[in-house]
């Protein structure tokens, strides 16, 4: 009688206690994968990295290999998606930056700042007047997006560039 309830007792832990426990863990990990990717994906401001090399091939950023601080922060709702990036660069790099984005520094316009006050609320950014601004809107037609952008040009050498791509679907 007692082997049998041993029996009893053993085959109700393998058949029915390990599968719970198993179905347990894997609901915590995957509990804790989904508030990684909500953190990773809801950053609540600029992020200190790259942004990935299809984002920046989504929005037309293309940031130059030799640039450095680099961030970048991405918004989207079901109207209009936008990346913000700034970077700091070379004279020569933002020459090649421009150029692969569709303009060139004569395009820039001295005095001016293109990012709008809304956009440069949302990410911290401040356009103060002691600061020697060049600006440029490159427009692009259908789904192709609208880039916002803005140098500052203090020290001409390291010119540190703004820029906000709004695309809509």
């Amino acid at each position: 009688m007692l082997r049998r309830r041993f029996l009893t007792l053993l085959t109700i832990v393998l058949l029915i206690g390990i599968p719970a426990g198993y179905l347990v863990i894997s609901a915590n990990q995957s509990r804790d994968s989904g508030i990684d990717k909500e953190r990773e994906s809801s950053p609540v401001g600029l992020q200190d990295n790259w942004p990935s090399q299809m984002k920046r091939r989504v929005f037309e950023v293309p940031i130059p290999s030799e640039a450095w601080s680099v961030a970048y922060y991405e918004t989207s709702n079901w109207k209009t998606s936008r990346l913000y990036v700034q970077f700091t660069t070379t004279a020569g790099g933002l020459d090649t930056y421009l150029a692969d984005s569709g303009g060139s520094r004569a395009g820039l316009k001295p005095g001016r700042v293109s990012v709008s006050g809304r956009d440069s609320d949302i990410v911290g950014w401040n356009f103060v007047p002691t600061q020697r601004w060049a600006g440029a809107s490159i427009s692009n037609e259908g789904p192709r997006p609208t880039r916002d952008i803005t140098v500052d040009l203090t020290d001409p050498a390291f010119p540190r560039v703004y820029v906000v791509s709004t695309t809509s679907p």
